[in-house]
């Protein structure tokens, strides 16, 4: 369902009066074309979203159900129309603000158009309407590039999030008329793509073998965002405390902590190595930037470390890079104990005997504080918490 912002606009009308005159007043439009606006949008739906008799205009049950999403999403996208102009929240429309959006994220026209499939003039046109109701610039050219406002920026996040929900309304509705339908866009780290997230996708796709899934994965900072934006739905991941920002909402799964791992038949894997026999091997750690980075330089310090010279040290976010570089070279590797376990398990590394004090950290799901999950999408969640509590053979 792609509907218009105004049709959606009348929907709420017909479901506050109850009556499609009273919300055709209300809305500044005819009679018929409040009854046309729902006509079609029932027609996108495939079925009936309020009763249609004498005794008014209630809502059906899918009606209700819709009506809740659209509230969410027009309500989110209406404070920030306002907050850029008030007359934008008659007058702007789902075009100009997918045009918006593609400037804002491509930063020129002409890049904008080709990721809408649109000519480069009605991308520009759209912006310009927006630009005109609003009576300020949205965009400020800085040599090639289209620099956004901070009012574009926020208008821009608040409709991502408006269309995520409503995309998410179309989904509850082929749910409801027993039809699957929309996705689940997962934001995943290192550890989950090894470890939690096989078993659970392994266990959903038994329940729900026709919903897609797409992974995503990068840096933590912008797997925020995109979670943040509303293009990601839940990221799974080692938690940040404190929580990194105010509109998420963070839960703990279960612990994990960091071990050192080597190649079978690597000098140091009998024994127990002090930090002096380990710095006369290089290393390969996480990534500066990374909790886990910041636990090991805590471990290594607790463990002596500071005493001895540091070993070379390659930084790499891949596990299949790590175990590479172990496999072909004495090098000692530090990384998470549920990461390696199947590697440890098969026999293709060994666990050095020696423990990493205090990197202990929990693991978990991150999601929109505010966000209202599909019965499929809740499905997903009940199947990652149950599968996650269980431990994985060799770890």
């Amino acid at each position: 369902m792609t509907p218009s912002l105004r049709h959606l606009r009348v929907f709420l009308a017909v479901l506050d009066r109850r009556s499609i005159t009273a919300a055709a007043r209300a809305c500044h439009v005819s009679q018929p074309a409040a009854s046309q606006a729902m006509a079609r949008l029932e027609a996108e739906a495939g079925m009936a979203l309020i009763h249609h008799g004498r005794d008014g205009s209630g809502p059906t049950e899918a009606g209700a159900l819709f009506g809740r999403r659209v509230r969410r999403a027009l309500g989110r996208l209406d404070l920030s129309l306002a907050g850029v102009a008030p007359r934008l929240v008659l007058t702007a429309t789902r075009a100009q603000l997918q045009a918006l959006i593609a400037v804002r994220d491509a930063q020129n026209f002409t890049r904008a158009a080709q990721r809408l499939g649109l000519a480069q003039p009605t991308v520009h046109r759209a912006v310009s309407q927006l630009e005109s109701e609003a009576a300020r610039p949205l965009f400020l050219r800085s040599g090639k590039r289209m620099e956004p406002t901070r009012a574009a920026q926020l208008l821009a996040d608040a409709a991502r999030l408006c269309f995520s929900e409503l995309e998410q309304a179309s989904a509850e509705l082929a749910d409801l008329a027993g039809r699957e339908a929309g996705q689940i866009v997962i934001g995943a780290m290192p550890l989950s793509r090894s470890s939690v997230l096989p078993r659970v996708i392994a266990d959903y796709r038994a329940k729900r073998p026709r919903i897609p899934l797409r992974i995503m994965d990068g840096p933590y900072d912008d797997l925020l965002s995109g979670l943040r934006r509303g293009e990601i739905d839940l990221l799974i991941g080692a938690l940040r405390q404190p929580v990194p920002v105010p509109d998420v909402v963070q839960e703990r799964l279960f612990t994990d902590d960091l071990v050192l791992v080597a190649r079978p038949g690597h000098p140091l894997v009998t024994g127990r190595p002090d930090v002096a026999a380990l710095a006369r091997f290089p290393w390969i750690v996480p990534r500066a930037d990374t909790p886990a980075r910041a636990q090991f330089d805590h471990a290594l310090d607790r463990l002596g470390g500071a005493a001895v010279t540091r070993p070379a040290m390659i930084e790499c976010g891949s596990a299949v890079l790590m175990r590479e570089l172990l496999t072909l070279s004495d090098h000692i590797g530090c990384i998470s104990r549920l990461q390696a376990s199947a590697e440890i398990a098969l026999g293709a590394l060994a666990r050095l005997d020696v423990a990493l004090p205090d990197t202990a950290r929990a693991i978990g799901v991150t999601t929109r504080a505010d966000w209202l999950p599909t019965a499929a999408q809740a499905q997903f969640m009940d199947s990652l918490r149950r599968l996650a509590a269980v431990p994985r053979p060799g770890a």
